[in-house]
């Protein structure tokens, strides 16, 4: 199972909205077949590793281990439990329960009405963790969050500015680090203040990798149009209390809200129906803040750079209990991880 796992990672920044699966076949305690998902709407893990298989007649004895349960529906490619049945591979062992109501549970089912041998729950929580955007957007219909910014060792993200350059508080690694999480997330988010005064292009740069999709929360429109969010390299999706249409020369859409009701709820709402599963949130401190006050989040990133500002924008603060935190250390600066 910890194999599944390793090979499910594979599919990082490729498979979303589809959750990240590994499979592993094994006959006489030897690994005969290996696959992963590698792409939404392509193969999945378990027809990948039974396509591996170089003797097919061996699967009629073998065992397929696999870190999420085999699908049972005609989604855009057939069900896997079928096809483990039609293989007449005896038995199955399944790291955790497909949330997804489609399935959640009748994979299994299908698999035991069959007659094969089914074992339920190893390495159950590392298999969850695994998939952990694909199970908070199945279960609370929302992206599963993540904060990130970075701050002086004083506690502060910028100096007080109305333009000019941002106080450099990131390194050439760090920079680079976040580039490669913009590269496994489906969206990223900032504010109207970050927007107009960083010009932020939100694209991977420092790393291989898709851009995510660019959100931006713009309720009065101030975002002209040589901003680089509304460039062609990334869709946009622009948040307003203001009517506008879609932009056909570019990959951006205007969507209205109602700001008095519950806004961040509309959004996350609206980026889970566009098969938004996970967001990364890089605004300023107002935006951020707004998150972990109405405790929509569920990582956080901040890097702790060895500089002091003495004054300027404070930083976001979280006041939850139930964090769980560690520190790694890229040379003088120090990444805080909480969940």
């Amino acid at each position: 199972m910890q194999r599944c796992i390793e090979l499910a990672m594979n599919g990082l920044g490729n498979v979303s909205p589809n959750p990240m699966v590994g499979a592993v076949i094994v006959c006489d305690n030897k690994i005969i077949g290996e696959g992963y998902h590698r792409k939404c709407g392509e193969a999945h893990a378990e027809v990948n590793a039974i396509n591996s298989v170089k003797d097919p007649s061996l699967l009629s004895r073998s065992t397929i281990y696999v870190s999420l349960e085999p699908c049972s529906h005609y989604g855009k490619t057939p069900p896997c439990a079928d096809l483990i049945i039609e293989k007449k591979i005896p038995r199955i062992v399944i790291g955790c329960q497909d949330p997804f109501s489609k399935v959640a549970g009748q994979g299994i089912k299908k698999l035991q009405v069959a007659n094969r041998e089914v074992i339920v729950g190893v390495m159950e929580e590392e298999c969850r963790w695994l998939i952990r955007t694909f199970i908070t957007a199945h279960t609370l219909q929302r992206p599963y969050i993540t904060l990130k910014w970075a701050e002086s060792s004083d506690g502060f993200m910028d100096i007080n500015r109305t333009g000019g350059s941002a106080a450099k508080l990131s390194t050439e690694l760090t920079s680079m680090l976040v580039h490669k999480r913009r590269a496994d997330i489906d969206g990223i988010m900032v504010g109207t203040r970050t927007a107009l005064l960083d010009n932020p292009s939100l694209t991977v740069r420092n790393w291989e990798g898709n851009n995510p999709k660019r959100i931006v929360v713009d309720r009065e429109l101030k975002i002209k149009a040589d901003n680089p969010l509304l460039n062609d390299e990334a869709e946009t999706i622009i948040f307003t209390s203001l009517s506008k249409q879609i932009d056909e020369t570019l990959k951006n859409e205007y969507i209205t809200i109602d700001f008095r009701d519950n806004p961040l709820q509309q959004i996350l709402h609206t980026l889970y129906k566009k098969g938004i599963h996970s967001l990364m949130v890089e605004g300023g401190s107002t935006l951020l803040q707004s998150f972990i006050r109405e405790d929509l989040w569920d990582e956080a990133f901040v890097e702790k750079a060895d500089i002091k500002l003495k004054e300027g924008v404070e930083a976001p603060i979280i006041t939850q209990s139930s964090t769980i935190e560690c520190q790694k250390h890229f040379g003088v600066d120090i990444w805080h991880y909480l969940r």
